[in-house]
């Protein structure tokens, strides 16, 4: 199969894909009275949480943001990058685990599995992005000119997130230590990605290494865009990052392609 007719196939399940989508997020709330309000009430609390206790005691540390709650905005910036990256990945890890029976049973695309994920976390994503432009309305930072930057950075997150996941998935139907082993290390990721510290306050050789991190251009493009109100700093770098996740991804489907009447074998 080439990729005209990879696309033709999404193209025909369209339908499948959105209703599936929709389906998917109409669960999630389901029994729950305030369902998508869920979405704006949990980033809301936790901004509060942030502006009331932490950001009175770290807000020396951010020169350059003339706002006394800058860590709440930073902190929050940068976890809206990596909710993203850790959605997607998360997801792709048991994706054809969780959907074993479908595979077996129903004749369809099978690369519709791995869209419906993306939709779904970009549909999450950018309400949360919504939310959480309103709460820096509210804590007296306007939406800046260089939110037109953001729109890159997330297709740029969401092709290195569903690259890795995927390949990750994949790897995961024939070696089931994947699924244990992957959470510990994106907890050990997360703490090596500047999210709740400036990576100016670690030591030169250790911020030199750290630009080994993928995420840490991605999480910075966020925290630039959202908190600093400018375009980001690593664009060359950035630029990098996206022919890198575009390569990891045309790698992963490649894969996946060839191996996927093995993967329902081994399902």
């Amino acid at each position: 199969m080439n990729a005209l007719a990879l696309l033709r196939g999404i193209w025909n399940y369209r339908h499948f894909v959105f209703s599936s989508i929709a389906n998917e997020n109409r669960a999630r709330f389901a029994r729950s009275k305030l369902g998508w309000l869920w979405m704006i009430l949990n980033p809301l609390g936790q901004a509060l949480v942030l502006a009331l206790v932490l950001s009175k005691v770290l807000n020396a540390k951010f020169p350059g943001i003339n706002n006394e709650y800058a860590y709440a905005m930073y902190l929050l910036s940068g976890s809206l990058g990596w909710a993203l990256f850790s959605e997607i990945t998360t997801r792709c890890l048991t994706l054809f685990q969780d959907n074993a029976n479908a595979l077996k049973k129903i004749n369809f695309p099978r690369v519709t599995l791995p869209i419906i994920v993306v939709g779904s976390a970009l549909l999450n994503h950018l309400l949360l992005a919504f939310c959480t432009l309103g709460i820096f309305i509210m804590l007296g930072q306007a939406p800046p000119l260089a939110l037109l930057w953001l729109p890159v950075v997330m297709l740029i997150n969401i092709a290195f997130a569903l690259g890795l996941g995927l390949l990750l998935g994949i790897i995961n139907v024939f070696l089931r230590d994947i699924s244990q082993a992957f959470p510990m290390l994106l907890q050990f990721w997360f703490w090596m990605t500047p999210i709740v510290y400036q990576s100016t306050m670690l030591p030169e050789s250790f911020t030199q290494f750290m630009r080994y991190n993928p995420m840490f251009y991605i999480v910075k493009s966020y925290q630039d865009i959202l908190t600093y109100q400018i375009p980001p700093a690593y664009s060359d770098d950035l630029v990098w990052m996206a022919v890198g996740s575009l390569g990891l991804l045309g790698v992963a489907f490649i894969i996946f392609r060839r191996a996927s009447s093995d993967i329902v074998d081994e399902l």
